[in-house]
């Protein structure tokens, strides 16, 4: 049975009460609207819009297309490597976020500028395609793609074969876990390990925060994408673990992992309870919740202290995984 993290209904009062303040001011002045087919087609041109910050020169970044899926298009990997590196390193292979409609790969070029110095690693970002336009296997199966190219083309690209792990934010962070049931269940790719942050796993909403109206992305945009992903097979029998992971009955053999979430995050529940049932299957699981951080709440507002924290932990969790 679930345990919720806040007893009682999660009303605006109380997410007034509990939201970090730093991040709730910021909220104040730039409200992130619900997703849905009015908003959809803006706030992909948000979300698309060159990256405008001012980028490492000790990163250097390219994007190379591999082959798709079967019968579908080549897929865009946007490849980042420390520019003094030598010898082969481990990689992380990455799926962005935006809750399956929406997104870019370039989005996180900030992040591999940092990760990517600091632990003397390769991150390759995937170009997934996106519902609903392309709905499930679709994306999934280009990030398998992208997966496999990068193992397959290890010596090349300058990737040790056998650190490779996969990760993401939200809908990518859920991408990354089905990815890794995938390439266990099809016996692909060995992986070293499973960074997810706020992973989005869950097409039932059955759990209690799945149904809390919080800042970011509330029930209604999570029941938008699901269904943009998914179409008339959300929340029923018929959906795979390829599709969300929390549908797995089987948790074994999978790599390490990190989770971490807000505790005014959607999904905190159902996060919590794939970290639980991780370390029931044997899987080595990290798991870190933070309070009063909504979704999205590092990459909204980074200089906030839950920010820096939650950054803090992930950067010891790749000191171990990666590299100091």
């Amino acid at each position: 049975m679930m345990v919720p993290v806040y007893v009682g209904a999660m009303d605006a009062a109380s997410v007034s009460r509990l939201l970090d303040a730093d991040i709730s001011a910021l909220l104040e002045q730039f409200p992130f609207p619900p997703i849905n087919d009015d908003t959809l087609a803006v706030m992909r041109d948000a979300l698309a819009a060159p990256y405008t910050g001012e980028l490492s020169d000790r990163v250097v970044r390219s994007t190379i297309l591999v082959p798709g899926p079967a019968g579908s298009p080549d897929v865009a990997l946007r490849v980042h490597r420390p520019a003094d590196a030598a010898g082969p390193l481990p990689c992380l292979i990455w799926m962005h976020g935006g809750g399956l409609v929406l997104g870019v790969a370039g989005q996180d070029d900030a992040r591999f500028d940092v990760w990517c110095v600091r632990h003397n690693m390769m991150a390759v970002s995937v170009e997934y395609r996106l519902a609903p336009e392309t709905p499930f296997p679709g994306p999934i199966d280009d990030c398998y793609a992208g997966l496999q190219y990068v193992a397959e083309h290890a010596a090349e690209l300058g990737v040790d074969v056998e650190r490779i792990g996969v990760g993401g934010a939200s809908a990518g962070a859920g991408l990354a876990a089905s990815l890794a049931l995938m390439s266990r269940d099809r016996s692909g790719p060995r992986l070293s390990s499973q960074l997810l942050i706020y992973p989005m796993i869950d097409d039932r909403q059955i759990t209690e925060s799945s149904s809390w109206d919080v800042p970011i992305w509330p029930n209604s945009s999570n029941t938008y994408g699901w269904t943009s992903y998914l179409g008339a097979a959300k929340g029923t029998d018929a959906v795979s673990s390829h599709a969300a992971a929390a549908r797995a009955t089987d948790l074994s053999s999978l790599p390490p992992a990190i989770i971490i979430v807000g505790g005014l995050d959607g999904f905190v529940d159902e996060d919590i309870d794939y970290a639980r049932r991780l370390n029931l299957a044997g899987v080595a699981v990290e798991f870190h919740l933070y309070p009063g951080a909504p979704h999205g709440f590092d990459a909204l507002l980074p200089s906030s202290t839950v920010a820096i924290r939650a950054n803090a932990d992930l950067k010891l969790w790749l000191d171990h995984h990666y590299g100091a």
